[in-house]
């Protein structure tokens, strides 16, 4: 493609070239008649005058590569030969619409140092003589003027052209950037989605293997809950799966995203998988914002995800409170897990529990080892929402502690 418009670019600036050196010539043969000839010189003065014409017009081949020295020559050449004219007016255009404004003004210079004499002497000088300098002073510089008129064109053209591209690459980066943020909001939703589901089918899964000799009824509620977590877990997965090949966002996908009011169904879910949870909350009355919501919404569902890999069977109290003007608070304790496994919360958890902000006690049956993404991803939800959120050991277990803005 570069290679096909250096040669277009090639061509145009040959046809150019010719095009300036036929005007050239033009102008010369136009204007002829009107040339006063010195009696003493007669015809063969009007012939020399002519070679060095068509020489001066071919030397305009050159302009691109010399531009000042050939402008130069035609200059001094011009005030002697009328047919040096045209070639003079193309060589200080060519000057002036192409070199910089230092080099066009020490050829103005040379075109116009004359011009003070020749207006001191211009009462003595004949009619025809006196016009017809007059008339090359204006043309050359009529020929100065519109090379700074092509030159700040071009300018500008140039300067428009970088700011269009300028803004191009621009909305390509934000294009890109909302591109990657949507990819990250899609797996912090496979995170928050798909770890909840999958701990329920770990938990339950656990259980089954620990105690084979649960009744029957128990252990039918723990099959049809774990066929029912991952039928879910499936059609989540399908879901992603279907967001991140049409390239919309987690926003766009066709599934009602959850509300604060869901946090009911949450902990539902979790009580019915053996948690036990104690619910205080949401607040009555007004809902708040669907991005506020929608973050507390996520803040439990990991927490509780946390818990079961962690610190299976310990108690978790889940409080939420708040309003418009005061902000949204979230906050999910749980305590020490029963059992001799139990360990210290200073204690490091086994499968790097730390990590994936698990609290400090070692993982039972069924629990899955954490990603060492979960909290860092819940903070960075907070941060989106414009709220904070902390996550440390408290009282043998561990504490999530949240706030989010609630406007009025």
């Amino acid at each position: 493609m570069s290679r096909t418009c250096a040669v277009s670019t090639a061509r145009r600036d040959r046809a150019v070239d010719l095009g300036l050196v036929l005007l050239a010539a033009c102008f010369a043969a136009v204007s002829s008649q009107s040339v006063p000839v010195p009696e003493d010189l007669g015809q063969g003065w009007r012939t020399a005058d002519q070679v060095v014409g068509g020489l001066g017009c071919a030397a305009l081949l050159l302009r691109r590569r010399w531009p000042v020295p050939l402008a130069v020559a035609l200059i001094l050449a011009g005030s002697q030969a009328h047919y040096m004219t045209g070639p003079a007016m193309v060589a200080v255009f060519t000057v002036a619409a192409t070199r910089p404004w230092r080099a066009t003004a020490w050829v103005a210079a040379l075109v116009f140092v004359p011009l003070p004499l020749f207006l001191w002497q211009l009462p003595d000088l004949p009619e025809d003589r006196a016009g017809s300098a007059l008339t090359y002073f204006a043309l050359i510089a009529g020929a100065i003027g519109w090379g700074l008129f092509r030159r700040s064109r071009g300018q500008l053209i140039a300067s428009l052209r970088a700011r269009a591209e300028l803004a191009e690459a621009d909305a390509q980066s934000r294009a890109e950037r909302a591109r990657m943020e949507a990819r990250e909001e899609i797996a912090r939703e496979m995170h928050d989605v798909l770890g909840h589901r999958l701990t329920l089918l770990s938990v339950h899964a656990g259980a089954l293997e620990f105690n084979p000799g649960a009744p029957r009824e128990e252990i039918e509620r723990a099959a049809a809950v774990m066929r029912e977590s991952a039928r879910l877990a499936l059609r989540d997965l399908r879901e992603v799966i279907g967001v991140l090949r049409s390239g919309t966002g987690p926003e766009e996908a066709g599934r009602p995203q959850p509300e604060l009011a869901d946090l009911d169904r949450l902990v539902a879910e979790a009580r019915a998988a053996g948690g036990r949870i104690e619910l205080t909350g949401p607040p009555a009355g007004a809902a708040p914002p669907v991005l506020v919501g929608r973050t507390a919404y996520r803040i439990v569902q990991e927490a509780l995800t946390n818990v079961r890999r962690h610190a299976p069977g310990a108690a978790v109290a889940v409080r939420v409170a708040g309003g418009p003007g005061d902000g949204l608070t979230v906050d999910v304790r749980n305590a020490r897990p029963p059992g001799p496994d139990a360990a210290p919360a200073d204690a490091a958890p086994a499968d790097g529990a730390p990590a994936d902000g698990g609290p400090g006690t070692r993982a039972g049956p069924g629990a899955g080892s954490g990603g060492g993404q979960g909290l860092i991803g819940l903070a960075e939800r907070a941060r989106l929402a414009g709220g904070e959120l902390t996550a440390l050991p408290a009282d043998g277990g561990f504490r999530v502690h949240a706030w989010l803005p609630w406007q009025r």
